[in-house]
């Protein structure tokens, strides 16, 4: 059976860094499962991190004013995963999007839901909260499993609407395709939160309100689903002279702790991952013994 490993849990724990040692060990190549990082030009913002020896695919596979969904995301990353093995290499799926590493382990049964152009032009007039009434009518269930920020994301309520009136969804078959070790990192609240607060203000300091004036003098704008992700959608008000950047920052900050906490709810509830803490002093290289137990034919 195929090998995957997987590196995943909230955001600033340093998993693609991890990754990239583990990838030198153990000839790896890296496929990146971040829904904020496929997009071109956007590297400040989303945290990119680069390797000179070793190659991370995923990034930059999708320009900033096209959609991108998880079946985009699973068609790319089962290929790249056979590409990898296929040269005698070890896959390593590493982000904190869980929803995409579910996908490629597990399958995601309405990923395969087309598009329908006209259903969403209908929406697009709508606001969240007509989407969310029109959600539940169609699948109360679903509504009933959005989080607050899901219940205000006019697209993903689109989405769910689109995929609620599909009448027969594409169940594609990923069961037991892979021999999956999952590692999961993690620390306490604190620290997390810490190691979230230094991310941030790392990017600002690296340009990330320069990178987004690029990226609008390209014919990007808010509108477009990838300046709403997380970090973006936080500076639009310093770029409309709504807020100041300190202002802005600050938001931002407490945005991404949010998210990390919605990260650590949803990967807690998957038994199969091991979780290591990344303040142990010896943290790397008990991942190191645990992966050598998982396969010591690596």
């Amino acid at each position: 059976m195929q090998k995957l490993l997987v590196i995943c849990g909230p955001t600033s724990t340093g998993k693609t860094r991890l990754a990239i040692g583990l990838a030198k060990k153990y000839n790896g190549e890296i496929i990146s499962a971040d829904s904020r990082q496929v997009y071109r030009g956007m590297d400040i913002g989303t945290g990119k991190l680069f390797s000179a020896e070793v190659t991370i695919w995923g990034y930059d596979i999708a320009d900033p004013n096209e959609s991108f969904s998880v079946s985009n995301f699973l068609r790319f990353a089962e290929e790249k995963i056979q590409e990898v093995s296929s040269r005698g290499k070890l896959p390593i799926l590493v982000g904190g999007t869980g929803f995409y590493i579910k996908a490629v382990i597990d399958g995601v049964p309405t990923a395969d839901v087309p598009v329908d152009s006209e259903l969403r032009e209908e929406l697009s007039l709508k606001n969240a909260d007509e989407l969310l009434r029109i959600l539940t009518k169609l699948d109360l269930q679903k509504a009933q499993s959005f989080n607050e920020s899901d219940r205000a994301n006019p697209r993903r309520l689109i989405r769910a609407i689109e995929v609620a009136q599909s009448i027969k969804p594409v169940t594609p078959d990923h069961s037991n395709s892979y021999n999956v070790c999952m590692i999961g990192l993690t620390a306490s609240a604190d620290v997390l939160y810490q190691r979230v607060e230094n991310s941030i203000l790392k990017r600002v300091e690296l340009g990330v309100f320069n990178e987004v004036e690029t990226i609008l003098s390209r014919g990007i704008n808010w509108e477009d689903q990838s300046m709403s992700s997380l970090g973006y959608r936080q500076l639009r008000d310093v770029f409309k002279k709504v807020k100041t950047k300190d202002e802005a920052i600050e938001e931002w900050i407490a945005a991404e702790k949010k998210y990390v906490k919605r990260q650590l709810t949803w990967f807690k509830k998957d038994t199969r991952i091991t979780w290591f803490e990344i303040t142990s002093p010896k943290f790397e290289s008990q991942v190191e013994e645990f992966i050598e137990t998982w396969d010591n034919t690596i």
